[in-house]
This record gives C-alpha cells, structure tokens and sequence, in this order.
C-alpha cells in the first residue's frame, strides 16, 4: 500500500528526540522494579496487595513517585483481578498524543515529535505493563515503529497489528526484526492473503484470523471488541493501544476501552491528522464526563480518564 512520504526530521526534531526527562525521581527506579514484580504475580517487599483497594505502597516515597505509581496501578490492579479464578475479562488501556487544537500529526504526516521525551518513556512503561501492544496498519507503514520495551526495564509485549483487509506487505520491522512475537490481525477472508505475505517461514510473526472482523455497513469499519476477544483466547488479557489517532478513536468509540491517557502537547498544528474523535452528541448532558485526574509529563500534560466511570 503507498505510504506517506516523510520530510527529513527538523532540528526541533532532533531536540525533542534527544531532549533528557529531568523528573525522574530517585526513588522511582526502585519502586519500579517492584511494580514489574507485582506484574509478574511476584512477591514485593515494597508493596502489599489487598482485594479491595488493589495495590498500595508501603514505604514512604516523593510526591513525583506516588503520582507516577497512581497512574499505573489501574493496571497492576486489572492484572490482579484477571489472575483470580474465571476472573479473566479484558482490560485494555489506550494513549494518544495530540496538539493543543487536536492533531496528530500535520497533513504531511509529519508526526516526529508531538510529544515529548517524557511521553515517549511513558509509553514504553506502559508496553512494559501490558501482555500486548495495539497499533493500526496506518502507524506500522508510515512510522515502522518497534514497538519494544528498550528505554525501560521490563518485558516485551507481543505487537499486535490491527490490519482487517491486510493491506500491509508484510515487510516492516514488527514482522521481520525477531525482537518479540507479532500477530497480525485480519477478518478471516483476508488471511491467508496475509500468511503468503509473511512467506513460509515467518520470524515470531504470525496471522490471527478473526471471523467477521469487517463491519459490513460499508464504512470500511471493523469491530474492536471482535479482536479483543481473540486475543483473549491467546491469553492477552491486557491490552495497550497505542495508536494511531483513527485506531485508538475506533476503539474509543465502540465501548472497548477501560482507560485512556490523554497527552495533550504545547503545540498547534492549525491542520492535520485528527486526534481523538468522539461520537457526536446533540446537547451536553448527554455528553461523557468521565473521572479524570491530570499529570505533567515535561511540557506535556496527561489526562487519564476513567471510561468506566461515566
């Protein structure tokens, strides 16, 4: 499938790439470690568990530390539900990151960087938490991103491609580099178009046919909760989407996600790709108004929203 042709990165690229996360508190590499034993069902001389407040910390720690950690607990907690018996429903977290008027990217599809350095640590965190990353075929052509754990401690997730018609060629990095487990997710009829893109002998990849992934109202659609569902049956029971902008919005807006982070950047765009699109509402009580709590990550600012809660 073409591709958007991207201009060679600015110098106010290479700053934001380079650009050093200054808020890291000391006593948060520790407490991490910690959080990665809490998510492999270890136990952790730090923190205690209880079935009705989740996960706490014993110790005392900073302040920057204990906002860090309220914002990842949600899924240390959706973790410890999901180990108790026939308790094994799908949770799935999602990040977007947009400008100030609401774009992802310009409308050359110059994405690079949006977000800050602090965003991009952020990220690989919560792929670190999660048995999967979820991003689109849009994000894997354009970005051919790795979608790995490699500026944090932890676990690699397995990448997960949301692609109904396989409109991918099967050629980038997720596929082919070996550095975790990929599946790539198409409705049932395009698959075996997939696999022979793959080749024979693929490379920690695989195809995952799903049936009737393909909405059949013409909107060129699919169904989030479909592919959450069978990726449930490969034990990926929490799921990180990532991106980008039209993916997370899809899941957004079918009822599939549980959380969602919210980086809003100090930037306008003026016109561009889109961020987060919402299902239109006439007056606003009928509006969501989910619970909402913000974090400042360098010039960034987070909003995790609760989806649950509205």
């Amino acid at each position: 499938m073409p591709s958007t042709v991207q201009s060679p990165p600015s110098t106010a690229t290479l700053d934001a790439a380079t650009d050093p996360v200054g808020d890291v508190p000391r006593d948060w590499p520790g407490l991490w470690l910690q959080m990665l034993r809490a998510r492999n069902g270890a136990p952790s001389p730090q923190l205690s568990h209880s079935p009705e407040f989740g996960w706490a910390v014993d110790d005392v720690i900073g302040v920057r530390a204990s906002a860090l950690f309220d914002l990842y607990k949600p899924l240390l907690d959706a973790r410890a539900r999901q180990r108790r018996p026939r308790e094994h429903t799908p949770w799935v977290v999602a990040q977007l990151g947009q400008s100030l008027d609401g774009f992802v990217a310009t409308l050359t599809g110059d994405s690079y960087y949006v977000n800050g350095a602090h965003c991009l640590l952020h990220l690989h965190r919560l792929r670190a938490l999660c048995d999967a990353v979820v991003v689109g075929a849009g994000t894997v052509a354009t970005d051919n991103p790795q979608l790995t754990t490699r500026r944090v401690p932890g676990p690699q997730p397995v990448r997960v491609v949301m692609d109904p018609e396989a409109r991918l060629d099967g050629l980038s990095r997720v596929f082919r580099d070996g550095q975790a487990p990929t599946l790539w997710v198409c409705d049932s009829r395009h698959a075996a178009q997939a696999r022979s893109r793959l080749g024979p002998v693929p490379v920690h990849a695989e195809v995952l046919a799903v049936d009737d992934l393909l909405a059949n109202d013409g909107t060129a659609g699919y169904h989030p909760q479909r592919a959450v569902s069978a990726l449930a049956t490969r034990g990926l029971h929490l799921l990180f989407v990532e991106g980008g902008g039209i993916t997370v919005s899809r899941f957004f807006t079918a009822g599939a996600l549980d959380r969602l982070h919210l980086v809003v950047a100090p930037v306008l765009i003026g016109n561009g790709r889109r961020g987060l699109q919402a299902t239109a509402h006439a007056v606003m009580a009928d509006c969501p108004r989910p619970k909402v709590r913000t974090l400042a990550l360098g010039q960034d600012m987070l909003w995790d929203l609760d989806l649950r809660s509205s």
